[in-house]
């Protein structure tokens, strides 16, 4: 199998991170027999400096021309005072729209391992193992009219039935693989757009009775991911809401640097670390690429239908915790303190160990 993925690594830690994940790639593509070809473009700051924009047309293709495609971070203090469409952000939103990105999914598990970094109480975040569903073209983002002038700003607030519909058919058929519970997460009780969003889930629901499905309140939501994060499955929810919620979740697994994510549409895929461009540690081999690495992994579950090669991988992070390898961001007493590239390393050394345990028969997944 012969695979094309672009490689938009970006400003900041992204390009260390997107190498790391992509030494991890090629080892797992090695032991799978797959080819993995790569092909590098900018993004965001790094386009701007060069381009004068974020985005290019030439990027847009190369990502149409890709089975997946991988991305590291964008943004940075010196465009913070651009105009909105010239921002490196605004390369991330044209890139959803672009390719139908309309599911964006933020898995939220905790490590054994990891129950100390975190600033909730090892009692109420043991065994949290939440996905949020956010839909990722829709809401204030892409609605019109927008703007402000010096005495006002605006937004629309906007969702279609399509939109609706497939993103929670998408939430609904994941739930079936896991423990066949769905919240609904919107602020039916003072937005239209909300009740509007109730409504469809409610019917899409009708076609999965098997799964059990409820609603919270935005704001409840995010004080009930701090207070128990255990009761939740599957959250489904808008894209304002599920930008906030699924930070939220991040957090209370530890750190940013920890959290992956994969954006799909009907026939594009992006996947990439929640984590943001942190221009204060770029180049100094600080950053946690353990987010990158598990944005592989569901690169290989969702876009290649390899799942054994993603579980194997996602193992493969575990043992590295557990051996206590830890990037500062995650650092505590008694650990080590390793490298972007001392963690990358261990992860791969890992990896092949519990590859070769698995075929012997020793490890299963």
């Amino acid at each position: 199998m012969n695979l094309k993925i672009t490689l938009l690594p970006g400003d900041g830690i992204g390009p260390e991170v997107v190498s790391a994940a992509v030494d991890v790639m090629k080892v797992a593509a090695e032991k799978f027999n797959i080819t993995l070809a790569f092909n590098e473009q900018l993004i965001g700051g790094c386009s701007y400096e060069k381009n004068g924009v974020p985005l290019t047309e030439e990027v847009l293709r190369a990502c149409y021309d890709s089975d997946a495609i991988l991305l590291g971070a964008v943004g940075g203090y010196q465009w913070d005072t651009l105009p909105q469409n010239l921002k490196p952000e605004a390369a991330l939103l044209k890139l959803r729209k672009a390719l139908g990105l309309f599911t964006n999914i933020r898995p939220a598990k905790v490590y054994s391992s990891l129950l100390s970094s975190s600033s909730l109480k090892p009692e109420i975040l043991k065994g949290t193992d939440l996905i949020i569903f956010r839909e990722l073209t829709g809401d204030v983002y892409f609605g019109e009219p927008r703007g402000f002038d010096d005495e006002k700003g605006w937004n629309t607030m906007i969702y279609h039935r399509f939109e609706v519909e497939r993103i929670a058919k998408s939430a609904f058929e994941a739930a079936r693989k896991r423990s066949k519970r769905v919240t609904s997460v919107d602020k039916a009780n003072v937005l239209d757009c909300s009740q509007f969003w109730r409504k469809v889930v409610h019917e899409v629901h009708k076609d999965y009775q098997d799964i059990t499905l409820s609603d919270m309140y935005v704001d409840n939501a995010a004080m009930q991911i701090v207070r128990d994060p255990k009761q939740f499955d599957v959250i489904l929810t808008q894209n304002l809401f599920g930008d906030i919620l699924s930070d939220i979740a991040a957090m209370i697994t530890g750190s940013l640097g920890m959290l992956p994510s994969a954006s799909l549409g009907a026939k594009y895929a992006l996947y990439e670390p929640v984590h943001g461009s942190a221009p204060d540690i770029a180049g100094q081999g600080k950053a946690n690429p353990l987010a990158a690495i598990s944005s592989a992994a569901m690169m290989f579950a969702y876009s290649f239908q390899m799942s054994k090669a993603a579980k194997l991988i996602e193992a493969a992070i575990d043992k590295t915790l557990n051996m206590g390898y830890r990037t500062a961001d995650i650092y505590s007493p008694n650990s080590i303190l390793a490298s972007t590239a001392q963690v990358k390393d261990a992860v791969i050394e890992n990896f092949n160990q519990i590859y070769d345990e698995h075929a012997l028969g020793v490890f299963t997944l």
